[in-house]
């Protein structure tokens, strides 16, 4: 007994530290065990990537191009101070200033004489910006400083990944719950925007794609064009970064260094290195890489946050739109007819542009986390759900300080929003009818494309007014009362759902005939369907929704301050999944771009896109238990019913 113990401690100490021991090991690997079955489970492809901009310059090289750099922003430094193109003393005398050291320094570029200390001589993605970025610090909105690891900070914003997981959202679901209220699972907040008319908005099917054209005046010949989702995301992988989705949130290696940190931060980035490349291991997106991208960093300006979000506001037909003058060096991207909004950011077209008022000077960031505002609708993620960005920030909510009707105008602001005078209409190709069930064949680019119904910018009809509070639902509805007459204003039963028939007969009547002399269908009972977007849904389903609205959204609509503001219009004829629906819609499927765009049949690429695996595995136990009962009662579907669409492969 005296010999147990004295052995005892020993042994159960040894066993405290080997149990020990396991636990921390466990912690170490259970992350990334997970990942790894995760991965093999959602069929997830991820491999260390390459990317052809990447470039080693010799020292030679690297000190003629910064001298490029220099000679080139100066040279815009001083043609701003009055240069005269046509007048010979003129641009004498800017090619004397552009050599003196004081332009020279002002041209910023603080990171050429970095890379030049370093020895950098070639940008590697994130790896080279993290030898000194490592850590970062950020000020939030209440003036409280903090310290955090830079590519965290970056994989937490909504540019990098699709989920949120905060309280403050502004949007609701059908079932009056906030959404993604802080604690739940990390549902796809930020991966759906239905604005653009994209069926489905699944980034997993959609993600990057290579897609053959015939284009006339090809002689036939084929041209590959790119196509997908991830041209306008930072993620550079074979995947959508749905990281986040999972519960140990590990981002591995290979993923973090596909980040593209220089599309925004760069001031030569240059958008025809973003196309679709392919592999052994896949399709994914190509990144401005080069030497010049990396030695003009900075904080980002507008022209960096347009980009990508000029497809929205203005199109890609806006002629200002620098990303679609830049298509690409091959595999050029697609230009989308139609915007969604009609409302560009450019000198021509906005007071704030012209007065070079910058994107970030009202979206204020916090690091990488940058505020939507919130007063939105849409499922649209938000960085920063709790901050405001408003027009009263820097115009006071008396903005009008001069002219004798200051005060009356003053006095509109308590029931108008500033938007609702001062946004007139939008641009006239701003669109407001979509139909990807009746594509129409485009001879220039030689790809079946979703038909265009309705262009239209004047008031009435490319938008219109609607009471707002601040709160919407994730499918872009404003909620908000008429504080005359409350129990009059049910927009969600009338103004958003019925439009004006014979208005819309006349707008529509020379698209119509169109379709009609290439497809066969009832003319009347399409228009129905286009102006009573309620007309199919069966009565127990619309007493359901009069309920909802009754139960769960009166009290949203009744909360705070309604205001008057304009509200763009947009709707799109899409296939559904009926066996998903809810009183407020149903599961949009999605599509498959390639079957799309090269066939112009719009079931096939339904049924191509419904076999990707991960769409199929929506269907299946893990994913309902993880993210879509809880997303899909935002639809007000009450259960996620397991049932494919095509099990029987129709």
């Amino acid at each position: 007994m005296k010999l147990w113990n004295r052995l005892a401690p020993k042994r159960w100490h040894r066993i405290a530290v080997l149990v020990a021991l396991i636990a921390a090991v466990a912690v170490f690997l259970l992350p990334r065990v997970w990942n790894s079955l995760f991965e093999g489970y959602g069929s997830l492809t991820r491999a260390n990537l390459h990317f052809d901009s990447v470039q080693k310059l010799n020292v030679q090289e690297f000190e003629a191009l910064a001298s490029e750099l220099i000679f080139e922003s100066a040279r815009k430094q001083a043609a701003g101070n009055g240069e005269d193109p046509q007048d010979p003393s003129s641009r004498m005398k800017t090619n004397l200033l552009v050599r003196t050291r004081s332009f020279q320094r002002a041209a910023g570029f603080k990171h050429i004489e970095i890379f030049r200390k370093a020895g950098i001589l070639s940008y590697e993605g994130p790896s080279t910006c993290l030898q000194c970025h490592a850590t970062m610090r950020i000020q939030d909105h209440l003036g409280a400083v903090k310290e955090v690891r830079t590519m965290e900070d970056v994989t937490g914003s909504v540019h990098f990944r699709f989920q949120w997981l905060a309280s403050g959202f502004s949007t609701h679901g059908f079932d009056g719950k906030e959404v993604a209220p802080e604690g739940s699972f990390p549902i796809p907040v930020g991966k759906i925007d239905r604005a653009c008319g994209i069926p489905g908005s699944f980034s997993w099917n959609g993600w990057a794609t290579l897609v053959e054209t015939k284009p006339e005046g090809s002689g036939g010949a084929t041209v590959m064009r790119s196509e997908g989702c991830g041209q306008c995301h930072i993620g550079g992988g074979y995947h959508p970064a749905t990281e986040r989705m999972m519960p140990s949130n590990d981002i591995p290696p290979a993923t973090e260094q596909g980040i593209d940190c220089l599309i925004c931060h760069s001031r030569s980035y240059d958008m025809n290195y973003r196309y679709v490349v392919e592999d052994s291991n896949g399709t994914r997106w190509n990144q401005d890489r080069t030497m010049r991208a990396a030695m003009t960093v900075g904080m980002p300006a507008s022209e960096n946050c347009l980009f990508c979000h000029q497809h929205n506001m203005g199109g890609d037909l806006y002629p200002q739109s620098a990303a679609a003058q830049q298509l690409g060096h091959k595999n050029q991207r697609f230009q989308q007819v139609g915007a969604r909004s009609g409302s560009p950011w450019h000198a021509s077209n906005d007071v704030h542009a012209a007065a070079g008022v910058q994107c970030l000077d009202c979206h204020q960031p916090q690091g990488h986390k940058i505020p939507r505002g919130n007063k939105g609708t849409g499922l649209v993620a938000n960085d920063l759900p709790g901050v405001d960005v408003s027009c009263e920030h820097c115009h006071t909510a008396a903005p009008h300080l001069a002219g004798p009707a200051k005060a009356l105008l003053n006095g509109h602001s308590a029931k108008l929003a500033c938007e609702t005078c001062h946004i007139q209409e939008p641009e006239p190709y701003n669109l407001v009818l979509r139909d990807w069930v009746l594509p129409q064949w485009n001879a220039s680019t030689g790809v079946w494309e979703p038909t265009n119904l309705l262009p239209e910018g004047t008031p009435g009809k490319g938008f219109t007014f609607l009471w707002f509070n601040g709160n919407g639902t994730f499918l872009a509805n404003a909620l908000g009362t008429n504080p005359s007459n409350p129990s009059g204003y049910n927009p969600l039963m009338e103004q958003m759902v019925h439009l004006n028939s014979e208005e819309l007969r006349t707008l529509l009547a020379p698209e119509l005939e169109r379709l009609a002399s290439q497809y066969s269908f009832d003319k009347e009972a399409y228009l129905r369907d286009l102006t009573d977007t309620l007309n199919r849904m069966p009565e127990s389903m619309l007493e359901r929704r009069r309920q909802v609205l009754r139960e769960k959204f009166a009290p949203l609509m009744a909360a705070g301050k309604s205001r008057i503001y304009p509200f763009k219009l947009f709707n799109a004829r899409m296939f559904e999944d009926t066996t998903n629906q809810g009183p407020f819609g149903a599961m949009i499927l999605p599509i498959d771009y390639k079957t799309y765009y090269q066939t112009g049949k719009p079931a096939e690429a339904v049924k191509a896109a419904m076999a990707n695996p991960n769409v199929r595995k929506m269907y299946e136990a893990p994913f309902k238990a993880s993210d879509l009962r809880e997303f899909f009662s935002y639809f007000g579907v009450d259960d996620w019913k397991q049932s494919y669409p095509l099990q029987d492969g129709s």
